[in-house]
């Protein structure tokens, strides 16, 4: 399994991983999900530690501390939103909301677990956690639209939710889009792209970057 890890970065306090889309971060429940990105770091590094995840669907870089102190500093740095993340999506439709004067827009959406259909999330203006999404607008044409998105809180499910209250499901997402929105991609075209953080250890600044295939 560690034969088809792709690792970006690493050292003795941390690695970057660059996790195809479909391979769980962490094991699922049942024998059959059980090979995971967190398995196939953990066979070639032992002290490698999960510190957040992406959604199956979703690609791209992720970040795992080596050892508990790593894992604990950076988690900490995650929750103090101190480690800048970046994806990019292709959504449906062209997009036409206005951005701010520097170029960025903001998403300001309450949303919470939809318990009934879990894991789906719903917005939820009463009882929905406070959450926030900024985009920023790449290229647009009639039939999609490519975004740089930057979730500033970090809710289950924040971007493809968010994008489609907007009208703008991201093309293959199963969950949040319509079957033909679904259709029109073979995977959820979400991937994140950029990390920057201090290094734990030693406080450098440390940046990585992964394009997007699609």
């Amino acid at each position: 399994m560690s034969a088809d890890l792709q690792v970006v970065y690493a050292d003795a306090a941390l690695l970057v991983l660059d996790k195809p889309a479909g391979l769980l971060c962490v094991p699922g429940r049942g024998p059959d999900k059980q090979d995971c990105l967190a398995a196939r770091a953990q066979a070639r590094y032992p002290d490698a530690l999960v510190v957040h995840r992406l959604d199956m669907a979703t690609s791209g870089l992720v970040l795992m501390g080596r050892g508990t102190a790593a894992q604990r500093a950076l988690s900490m740095a995650f929750e103090q939103r101190r480690i800048g993340k970046r994806y990019e999506a292709v959504v449906d439709g062209a997009w036409t909301l206005p951005p701010e004067a520097d170029g960025w827009g903001c998403i300001d959406l309450p949303i919470r677990l939809d318990w009934p259909r879990r894991p789906l999330s719903i917005v939820d203006p009463v009882d929905g956690r406070p959450s926030r999404t900024r985009w920023r607008l790449l290229t647009c044409d009639a039939q999609s639209s490519r975004l740089a998105l930057e979730p500033v809180t970090g809710r289950s499910h924040q971007l493809r939710l968010h994008l489609a209250a907007q009208g703008h499901a991201i093309l293959g997402d199963p969950l949040y889009a319509s079957a033909a929105v679904q259709a029109r991609a073979p995977r959820l075209l979400l991937h994140a792209c950029w990390l920057q953080l201090q290094h734990p250890a030693d406080g450098r600044a440390l940046q990585f970057e992964s394009p997007a295939s699609f």
